[in-house]
């Protein structure tokens, strides 16, 4: 593949990349994560063990491995988007061969210092590969329907193992991200209106082989008052919650409906309730406006590369990180079914925490090499 670099980039030093960082939105993260340690903090009743300070090592960790991201060449990227999706590929079969069952679930990959899930993995190396895919492709290559049967295989390949495990949430959110990625390469809209009129149709096939906690969730969702001490239980205890915060909420470790354990899972799925129990609708908006924060940049980053693989790169990270919030939101509120997403950097999670932040150092590494330029026409292979 040609590569056209700008004077300043082929000569640039491994000080001047650390200058060329976007230490603002370094900023962001660590104060939404400042956010998501408080609120640990509070989940555990004033106390930063056992998840708040298992979090800080994760950030501080994390943090490290995002600013090496970042450091490294955008080119290198490039090569290694393949390898990194057929790793993961890779490890989502290993969690159906020797995975660890949690919560009903076999979706963990026990490496001692942490439990590794694969599909949040998946999650990025999904955004790499398609940008891999379509950097090189021309608008007329992606207006014909059998050059997506590539992609569509690279999507629907993971989402079938992730159902497999199975994980309904992650799924769909891969189905999501894969598709928002077609949509940025520029494939038309009524190949989408074909692709969801087919699925709207298959609804009744596929309500057939959902299990039988995954259909509850469902009918639930449509009426959570039909069983308000079981399927329903979880969604109506969020909504008190979200409720009794009011405008300016409770107060810092004063919420009723997490400290007296009304609140299911208020480390990691229900989070943003507590959160919004505590300290209202502010602070809500306060949490949201950071995540906004952080949409923009990876919007402004797309938008000022110069190298098709990068903007598709930073839009696609982009776009996941919003569909991380959409659905977590969504989902305490009652506005979606209750599916398994963290909300990034709150939620207590190790491999989530990690991704995201490794996926931020990709969208750094875009920002850092933004004037580097890549022929589009050149062979996938020929680097």
């Amino acid at each position: 593949m040609r590569l056209e670099l700008g004077a300043d980039q082929s000569r640039m030093s491994l000080l001047e990349k650390v200058w060329q960082i976007n230490w603002g939105l370094v900023l962001v993260l660590c104060a939404l994560t400042a956010i998501g340690l408080t609120a640990l903090y509070s989940a555990a009743n004033g106390r930063f063990d056992p998840w708040a300070s298992r979090q800080l090592i994760r950030f501080g960790f994390g943090v490290v491995v995002m600013l090496a991201v970042a450091l490294v060449d955008i080119r290198i990227w490039l090569r290694a988007a393949y390898p990194i999706y057929f790793l993961a590929l890779a490890l989502l079969v290993l969690v159906d061969v020797a995975g660890q069952i949690g919560m009903g679930a076999q979706r963990w990959i026990d490496l001692g210092v942490i439990q590794l899930q694969p599909s949040e993995v998946m999650k990025i190396a999904i955004v790499l590969a398609l940008a891999r895919f379509f950097h090189g492709a021309s608008q007329e290559d992606v207006g014909r329907t059998a050059f997506l049967m590539i992609p569509g295989a690279m999507i629907l390949t993971p989402v079938a193992l992730v159902l497999k495990q199975p994980d309904l949430g992650t799924a769909m959110m891969l189905m999501a991200v894969g598709g928002a990625m077609l949509f940025l390469a520029g494939v038309q809209l009524w190949k989408f209106g074909v692709v969801a009129a087919l699925g709207i149709g298959a609804i009744p096939i596929a309500w057939q082989f959902l299990r039988e906690y995954q259909r509850k969730r469902v009918l639930t969702f449509l009426n959570p008052e039909s069983d308000p001490l079981g399927a329903g239980y979880h969604i109506m205890q969020s909504k008190i919650a979200l409720g009794s915060g009011g405008l300016a909420g409770k107060g810092f470790l004063m919420g009723t409906q997490s400290h007296l354990n009304f609140l299911p899972e208020k480390q990691t799925d229900f989070i943003f309730t507590m959160l919004a129990e505590e300290f209202g609708m502010v602070g809500g908006v306060v949490l949201l406006s950071l995540y906004s924060l952080l949409l923009v940049y990876g919007i402004i980053i797309a938008l000022g590369c110069r190298n098709h693989f990068g903007r598709l790169l930073s839009l696609g990270l982009t776009t996941n990180l919003f569909l991380y919030v959409f659905i977590n939101i969504a989902m305490v509120m009652g506005l979606i079914p209750v599916v398994g997403v963290p909300l990034p950097l709150i939620s207590y999670g190790g491999t989530a925490m990690l991704t995201v932040l490794f996926g931020f150092g990709l969208v750094m590494s875009v920002h850092i090499h933004r004037e580097v330029r890549i022929h589009r026409r050149a062979m996938l292979g020929d680097l």
